[in-house]
């Protein structure tokens, strides 16, 4: 069984205002709460199947941002990466337990992918402020314990968000640097301490973190938080010019626009103002609903931070699929993960 313990308060306009308070000198928290949810679409709701442990960074804004790596033979032994980007990296059983834990300092955001035989976690290191770094690590399926590999150099800037490309040619990070600048980095394995090289660079305006490849579309998803959804084309050689997906106008995402998951042909977005998630289609990118994880065993979740989905069998307890997103009002224990059925997602929402 899952751990238990967490509030299971309501979604009220209390709680939204703590939110906004809480968010200080962020653009969306200068606007009153009223009129950015005045406009909000209606959301459908879900329940949490299961929560991790806290992470260890109490009294602050400490989890951040999941991965999933998805174990074919024992689907039920998957496992989940977590960030507290106070102090280090998670490793997580689908019972929410903690199995590792690895002291990297500030590290915000991470992905895994397998490559060859090995599980590869990337983190986005922010430990020198001046200078954006990816933290890589082995993930071992059978332990669940973390072997540091090394860091790669991803240009000036504060190192926010990151996710993986696993192409054809090879191993790609997105560095989303927290001004809105997007380096892509090939990441060579092949000696004894990685290493990686800019190989392109693109820009979003104003403050950026969440993001999430496509590989069947090679298309790359970032959130802008101020300003909504964008695209980009994740090829190391196509064009470096965003696309509009989505607009934070306080509709499908109200401001701040935050983690964002690729899974099963959707597109999932964090809509941190109004504690919801904005689901959008891939095949044309059209918006599909939006969906609340409300008060329940588990708890509800607030003011969420990163997101992950991962379609497929994770064993009886989540027999189609996973969206494991960080909850930033856990009290009275320090902020975790909500673990959520996709399938349960998919039916609310008629997809």
């Amino acid at each position: 069984m899952i751990m238990t313990g967490s509030r299971n308060s309501g979604f009220t306009s209390v709680t939204l205002l703590v939110t906004v308070l809480l968010l200080g000198g962020c653009a969306a928290a200068e606007v009153p709460v009223e009129t950015r949810i005045a406009n909000a679409l209606p959301a459908k709701t879900v329940q949490a199947a299961g929560e991790t442990e806290a992470v260890a960074t109490a009294n602050a804004d400490a989890a951040d941002d999941p991965a999933i790596w998805r174990n074919p033979a024992n689907p039920a032994g998957s496992l989940i990466v977590g960030t507290d980007k106070k102090a280090g990296l998670y490793v997580y059983g689908l019972d929410g337990k903690a199995r590792d834990f690895v002291d990297a300092g500030r590290v915000n955001n991470v992905d895994l992918a397998t490559v060859g035989e090995r599980i590869i976690v990337a983190a986005s290191d922010r430990n020198d402020l001046a200078n954006a770094q990816i933290t890589l690590f082995a993930l071992d399926g059978a332990t669940a314990k973390l072997t540091p590999l090394g860091k790669v150099a991803a240009g000036a800037g504060e190192a926010y968000g990151i996710c993986l490309y696993r192409a054809a040619d090879a191993l790609y990070a997105f560095m989303v640097v927290k001004d809105g600048t997007i380096r892509q980095v090939a990441i060579d394995l092949s000696g004894a301490t990685p290493t990686g090289k800019v190989v392109r660079v693109m820009k979003l305006g104003t403050q950026s973190e969440g993001c999430a490849v496509d590989p069947a579309s090679a298309r790359l998803y970032v959130a802008e938080e101020d300003a909504g959804l964008w695209r980009f084309d994740a090829r190391a050689d196509g064009p470096v010019e965003p696309v509009k997906v989505a607009a934070a106008d306080g509709k499908a995402i109200v401001a701040d626009a935050e983690g964002v998951a690729v899974a099963d042909g959707y597109v999932v977005v964090s809509s941190q103002g109004d504690n919801a998630y904005a689901v959008y289609r891939l095949s044309d990118e059209t918006y599909v609903g939006r969906f609340r994880i409300a008060p329940g065993t588990f708890g509800s979740t607030e003011e969420t931070d990163g997101i992950e989905v991962v379609a497929g069998d994770f064993g009886p307890s989540f027999p189609d699929g996973i969206m494991v997103a960080q909850d930033g009002m856990n009290a009275p224990r320090a902020q975790n993960f909500k673990l959520v059925r996709w399938g349960e997602i998919k039916a609310a929402l008629g997809l």
